[in-house]
Parts: C-alpha cells; structure tokens; sequence
C-alpha cells in the first residue's frame, strides 16, 4: 500500500443540481485512472457509485459514494453525491469533509435551486469550488448562455478553462485556455485525447482564451498585475504558479465543459484537480472543541490520529460502516481510538479504502486520507474519534430542518420494540431523518426532506427489520381555548357501594393572551373548602385540559379562578374534588364560547421566476398569507403564513409545480383562530372518531 503526504492528496466532492451528470462524471474518472475498464451506465446500474438496489430501480443516486484513484501521482478521494434536495444529508457530509467542491452544471437546463444550495454550503465550510459544465453532447447546447448564467450568479471570477469547439451530438473538442491549444477526445469512453494548436480561427480563438487567462490570473494579484503592466503578459511558469492561489483564494472560479456520457473533456478536469486544486494539508490546522468548552488546534503534522466521522451506513449481518476523514495521525487496524463525543472507546478493526460497494483493506490510513472502518460500537455520523487522552471534539454539521411528514401506522400489532430500533438506527445514518413519538396525538411521525426521501426511509425500515406499515397523513396538534368568560358551580355526590363521595367547586374562566397557557388560581375564603383540596381541583383542571372539551385537544390560554365551593366533614375527599375541579372546568368551558385554534407555519419558498403566478396560487388555495417576496439570483423566494393542516404534502405538489425546481423550508409560528366551518369539520369527525372507540 502506497502512503501519500497530505499534499499529495485530493479530497473533492462532486456535487449540484439534480440528473446533472455527477454520477458518470465520476465513472469517468474511474476510467481515466484505470480503476474500471469501461464505462458503466445509470440506466444498466453498472455504475461504481450507484450500487445500492434502490438507486439501480431508481436510477438516481440516493448515497454518498466514497471513491479513490491516483492521478499524476496525486491521491484522488472524492464522494459522489445525490442531486435531489431529498439527500442533502449526503451531500453536507462530503462537503465536510473535502478540500474543494466539483459543482456539475447541465448544459441544457442550466443552473437549478440545487446548485444554489450546494454552492452555499461549500462557501461556509469555506472550501474552494469550480464549475463542471457537463452534457455538451446534448441537443440544444447553449455554451455561453449557461457560462452567463454562472457568472451572472457567482460573478466575473467566473472563467472558462475549457470551451467546446463543437458542441451538440458528436461533440469530442474543446479549446483549452491553459495550454491554448484544441483537446480532441476519443470517444470510445476511456478520456483520452490529442492535442494541436488548431488552424484558422480556432488557433485565434484559442490564443485569445489563452491570452483572457493571463489577464484574469494576473488580476488576482497585485504584484502580478504590476508585472503584467510592465512586461505586457506573463510568463508561463508564473500563470501555472499563480493560478493555484488565485483559485484557493476564489479570485478565479475555473468552469470546464465536458461530455461524461463518452468521457470527453473529463481527463482535463482530473488534470487541473492534481496540478492547481486543493490539498488535504491547504489548512494545516483545524479547529475544535474539549469538553470544557476550550478551543484545541489540530494540526495536519500531529503525531496523534484525530479523525471525524461524516457518514455511517448500516449493513445486514456486517454492523455499521462508519466513514471517516483523517485529520491528523494515523489510524491503525487493532488501536483503541476515544469517541470524545460520547466518551467510550473504540477498537479499530478493519480499515477500508472504498469504491463504491468495493472494498479494499488496508493497514492504516494517514492524515488527509478518507476512508471506512467496520463495527464501531458507540460511534455515529458526527462524532470524532481521537488518541486516548487526546479531549478534542470537532465541529459537526448543522442540517435543514425537514419539511414533509408522515404519521406510521402498523399493520399488525406486536412490532412496536422492531419499529423504534428500527426508527432509531436509520436516524444514527441520516440526520436528516426525524421520528418522535407523539404521546398527545398517539402517533410516531416520521419528517424527511421530501416524499422520495421518506419513501426510502419507509422501505429500507421494512426491508430490514421486516415490519409492515402504511404511511398515513400526520394529526394535526389542534388547540381548545375560549372567547369569553365563563362559570360553573358543579357538585360531585355519590352514596352508594361503599364510602361515600363529596365534593362542590365554584369555578370561574376567562380567556388569556394567546400564547400565555393555562393558568390556575384560588381565591377562596371562609372555610367552605379547606385548603388541603386545591391541588386536588387542581389535578382535575389539568386532567381536563389535556384531555379537551370539544374536540379532544389540549386547552391552553385559559385563566381558571377556583373561587369557592362546599364540602362534607366525612364524604369529603381528593378523588372527590378531583372529580369535580374537572366536571366543574368542562361545564364553565362550555359556556365561554370555545373554538379550536390551528398551528400556523411560516413557509419560505424559492422558486424560478417563470413560476411565480402558480406557485401564489396554490398558498393562495392553501388559506395561505403572503408576508413578502424577494429576487435573488433568477429566483423569487416566497414568504408565507399557512395553517400546519393545509401543508401536508406540500414539497411534493411544489417541485411538481415548479418541474422539480422549488423548494421550501417551514418553521411554526404561532396558532390562531380556525375558520368556523372547519372547525366544524373537525369537531364532528372528533365525535366520530371517539364513538369508533367506544364501540371497539
């Protein structure tokens, strides 16, 4: 096994947009180092990357795929990642743990809400990134209109590396500004190609990209600017030298045309990656956290191994597969490691350089590396591991919020205890992928990024655990309140079988500030009641609160005066009082003019411009409120109030809306008075609903 200097190492995730070509870019790669013979296909499920079932049926990438080659004696490591929002889990891991960020463009639909979200994510990790515009082969190839759409986005920076000489069906050449020479590439899908300084017009169109190189590398840099002033152009050396720090530091954003259906363009790409693109020792150190709340510095050169693990992947009858980046030292096979995160410890048996489903073990891994180890115990996505006694725990991904639910309902009784370990280790792997159980509403709901992604939640949970179930639309967690005041004197007496019961309770209602909850208090006086039953109405109150009065939801901004009341010398008792606080509550309720309140949710939407008027519509449909709109880029982004029972489902009609385009992200806001015929509706089916159960 050849170890490589952290320098020599490159660690890039491919990412972007949704079917824009990440995971046969990726294959071609593969080819281009010899790792595979020839080119696999999305639609065969040949590829390295997409090896799972689920991805093969779907022809979609739903993992991130942990791949490696060495190119011009540069370690390549780079994780294929899924496009669709649905997986954006995958993504945020990769691009945590990489250097600098592919980001592939479709040639044909241009820019999508994903390359966007992408994009920002690699800026806050704040790693370099470069554009991959890939399908140039495509009918209907608009070159420079999707270059202007990126430079119109991501600004000047923005600059063409490579530019097609023939782009649509056949395309195999490209101009290359670096060398400023034609690229023609083979077609026969293994990357290779020639290269002449072209004839005619192409030779002058490839001068003058060449001669825009100079000048753009040249404007990144003072000192070189000056130079270039006084002498006219720059050196070669002095472009080559220059161009590595000008794309660290973003002052040029390279983009690249490529065709990954047949590999062409692809092999320039890898090139530009080992001679200029980030290293694995670019940032020497990095920062974390002890226990204590104190900064430690983790420096590429330490002795220590400190690794994070960014992704974790259960497999039947195998265990966990925790996937790693080594951010110093060296993890050995048979070494104990300490999860700082969860503070227990951690052997470490086989260490795994992976491509795809491909497993090579290897020894020990070294700082920069990425790779796998098997059946760790107590670790999971976000933990770092580091040398016994070594207290550093690195920073971890923050993810979106989900925004689509699902409430599970079993099919047959007695799998409860296989539902919840199942729930719970499919959330260890995705973080993305939320659960809890609703003791109120007596449901366990499950929340994703979007229907695909529960989909693939729901049948990875059956299929490994063999349990059963229907995905069904959530409970809404309605509110009972009242509109005005209310009172009741209510007595509880019972005299026969045994001990008698007794117990009068004068109660008074009257509404709260919304958001301000149930509230009792006493005011008695005299010694009609003794004191010792407060607590008692008090239970009762609390008891008929939670239960409901109208429709079984829980009552809140309610002020409840337990004024006075009447007892008996014997009869008296805590199940008394008990009784008749909560009698005594519901009949006062019932009289303060209840209604339901409905949870309302603050809804951001981020569409294309070309959608605006549907999507409007539709929250316009969905009671909803427009609070304000803004324009970012191409697209509108959308501010809404909408009423929680009017959202189930909402991301799927939206990206059907929007042709997959949009997306949106939800956060509850507040609840407020329903509208009187749906609160209607949903008192009678309540009524319903309750019978049914008394029945069964």
């Amino acid at each position: 096994m050849k170890t490589y200097q952290p320098s020599d190492i490159r660690n890039f995730a491919i990412v972007g947009h949704a079917s824009s070509g990440k995971t046969m870019l990726s294959e071609c790669m593969l080819a281009c180092g010899g790792v595979v013979n020839r080119l696999g296909s999305i639609q065969a499920g040949s590829t390295v990357s997409d090896y799972s079932e689920a991805e093969q049926k779907r022809q979609i990438s739903i993992s991130a795929a942990l791949l490696h080659l060495e190119w011009q004696g540069k370690k390549f490591n780079f994780i294929d990642t899924p496009g669709y929002q649905d997986f954006i889990s995958e993504a945020l891991g990769a691009l945590r743990v990489c250097d600098m960020a592919v980001v592939v463009v479709h040639a044909v639909d241009g820019l999508g809400v994903g390359t966007g979200t992408v994009w920002n994510y690699a800026t806050q990790f704040e790693i370099p990134k470069f554009f991959v515009i890939n399908g140039a082969d495509r009918e209907h190839v608009d070159f420079d209109k999707t270059l202007g759409q990126l430079k119109e986005r991501f600004g000047d920076k923005v600059f063409p590396l490579t530019v097609p000489v023939n782009a649509g069906p056949g395309f195999n050449q490209v101009l290359d500004a670096m060398r400023g020479n034609v690229m023609t590439f083979a077609t026969d899908g293994m990357g290779k190609f020639t290269e002449d300084a072209g004839s005619g017009d192409l030779a002058e169109k490839a001068k003058a990209l060449h001669q825009q190189l100079i000048e753009k590398v040249a404007e990144s840099d003072d000192a070189l600017l000056e130079r270039f002033f006084d002498k006219g152009t720059l050196s070669e050396e002095e472009v080559r030298s220059a161009l590595h720090t000008a794309f660290q530091k973003q002052a040029i954003i390279p983009v690249f045309v490529t065709a990954a259906s047949n590999n062409v363009g692809v092999a320039r790409v890898m090139d530009f990656i080992a001679k200029y693109g980030a290293s694995a020792s670019e940032k020497p150190v990095v920062k974390g956290m002890n226990n204590n709340d104190q900064e430690v510095a983790i420096a590429v050169t330490r002795a220590e191994p400190v690794l994070y693990v960014f992704k974790t992947v259960s497999e039947a009858h195998v265990g966990d597969l925790s996937f790693f980046r080594m951010y110093s030292g060296t993890v050995v096979v048979g070494k104990d490691l300490y999860n700082t995160s969860k503070k227990a410890t951690e052997r470490i048996g086989q260490v795994f350089q992976l491509n795809g489903k491909n497993r090579e073990s290897v020894p020990q891994l070294t700082a920069g590396e990425l790779g796998a180890v098997v059946k760790l115990k107590s670790t999971h996505t976000g933990n770092t591991l580091a040398a016994p006694g070594l207290d550093a725990i690195l920073p971890v991904v923050v993810y979106p919020k989900p925004n689509i639910h699902a409430a599970l309902r079993l099919k047959s009784k007695g799998e409860e205890d296989k539902i919840a370990v199942g729930l719970a280790a499919l959330h260890s792997e995705d973080p993305t992928f939320i659960y809890h159980v609703d003791s109120e509403l007596h449901q366990t709901v499950m929340s994703g990024q979007g229907e695909l992604h529960l989909q693939v939640v729901s049948e990875r949970l059956k299929s490994r655990y063999k349990v059963d179930f229907d995905l069904i639309e959530p409970k809404i967690p309605f509110r009972e309140t009242i509109k005005t005041k209310g009172d009741s004197k209510y007595r509880h007496k019972k005299q026969t079988g045994g001990a008698g019961q007794f117990a009068e309770v004068w109660m008074r209602l009257e509404p709260k500030p919304r958001n301000t909850g149930l509230e009792f208090t006493e005011s008695l006086v005299g010694q009609n009641v003794d004191r010792v039953f407060v607590p008692s109405v008090q239970k009762g109150v609390n008891s008929a609160a939670t239960e409901g009065v109208i429709a079984g939801y829980r009552v809140v901004d309610v002020l409840v005066e337990f004024y006075d009341g009447k007892m008996h010398p014997v009869d008296s008792k805590d199940i008394a009082f008990q009784i008749a606080g909560k009698e005594a509550f519901r009949e006062a309720f019932l009289k303060a003019r209840p209604c339901l309140l409905e949870p309302i949710y603050q809804i951001e939407v981020r569409i294309p411009d070309d959608y605006m008027g549907a999507v409007i519509g539709d929250l316009s449909s969905r009671r909803g409120k427009i609070q304000g709109m803004d324009s970012e880029s191409g697209f509108q982004i959308v501010k809404a109030m909408v009423p929680q029972k009017e959202l189930y489902q909402y991301g799927t009609v939206l990206r059907s809306l929007t042709g997959g385009r949009g997306v949106h992200k939800e956060d509850f806001d507040h609840y407020e008075e329903m509208p009187a015929e749906m609160e209607k509706k949903v008192i009678e089916e309540a009524k319903k609903a309750k019978e049914h159960k008394a029945e069964e």
